[in-house]
């Protein structure tokens, strides 16, 4: 039997742990949604850009009727996504999502910074998506989300593997396009491209910035490359085994994950050992699970 002194040891590493990581979940919620806010009240409400998906609906209402408050019509219409990511998506995920909602809608309201002085709308626009996209990256580096449509692209993620950033670019084309009827064309166009950016650097800040490649060979010196691969990239390698559907002949086909930053090192590191290898790279935006052999790029 573990005696109580040995179990309250055990136990409060966990609980410090577990404390560290709330507060890094705050802490990225908080950061993001100013920097979020920063972005609508700096740039997208001056040049009144559209922006998509929920906080499109509440800038549109705003415009509409100016006495409205943009954060406070961006809580009330995420009630029944709030109920969806409940019942399907997880409830821890949902009380930081809360929390994420307040301060958006708080930082929406209380910081208003002086618009930033562009005259290209263009310009404005890219601006706009960086400020947003980053902000919604980090928003989405904890285990939260501020609400709107990325409960609804977090559902579809984890649900079918969709991908987050082109699941909120195709949700927020729904509201671009209905406020185009209502604020013009051109202006639609400028805020299409304020919100391409933004899911753009939304993937960036999730991924891209530490993008794996996955990498098969095939050779007739599968071995030798491995050892290669093992030795100088300290990478793992898997085998597959691979048939020929012309010659029939059996190989071993190589298989890796790597950073970016090494692809480079592993063509040279294969085509010095085998002229002759087929190699096939891919882009590989996350790796999951246990090694089981197999090093993950990190």
């Amino acid at each position: 039997m573990t005696s109580p002194e040995i179990k309250g040891t055990t136990s409060k590493p966990r609980r410090i742990e577990a404390l560290k990581r709330l507060l890094l979940n705050l802490f990225l919620l908080t950061v993001g949604s100013c920097i979020f806010a920063v972005g609508v009240n700096a740039i997208l409400v001056p040049q009144k850009f559209i922006s998509g998906g929920v906080i499109g609906i509440a800038l549109v209402l705003h415009y509409l009727i100016p006495g409205l408050s943009i954060g406070l019509t961006y809580f009330l219409l995420n009630i029944p996504l709030i109920l969806l990511g409940w019942f399907s998506v997880g409830r821890k995920f949902v009380l930081y999502t809360c929390f994420g909602m307040a301060i958006f809608s708080l930082a929406t309201a209380l910081i208003l910074p002086p618009p930033i002085p562009i005259g290209n709308p263009i310009l404005a626009a890219i601006l706009a998506g960086i400020l947003c996209g980053t902000g919604g990256g980090i928003i989405l580096r904890s285990r939260g989300s501020v609400g709107g449509i990325d409960i609804l692209a977090v559902f579809l993620n984890r649900k079918w593997s969709f991908r987050i950033g082109a699941t909120t670019f195709l949700a927020n084309a729904l509201v671009l396009i209905v406020g185009g009827f209502c604020f013009g064309v051109e202006q639609a166009l400028y805020s299409l491209v304020a919100v391409y950016t933004s899911s753009k650097v939304l993937d960036y800040v999730l991924t891209g910035f530490n993008q794996r490649k996955s990498i098969f060979i095939i050779s007739d010196h599968s071995q030798e490359i491995a050892d290669q691969i093992l030795g100088r990239l300290h990478r793992g390698v898997t085998f597959l085994q691979g048939t020929g559907a012309y010659s029939g002949g059996e190989k071993k086909v190589v298989f890796c994950i790597i950073t970016l930053i090494e692809l480079s090192k592993m063509k040279e590191l294969v085509f010095d050992v085998d002229p002759d290898a087929f190699v096939v790279i891919n882009d590989t935006l996350e790796v999951l699970g246990k090694r089981h052999g197999q090093i993950n790029a990190n």
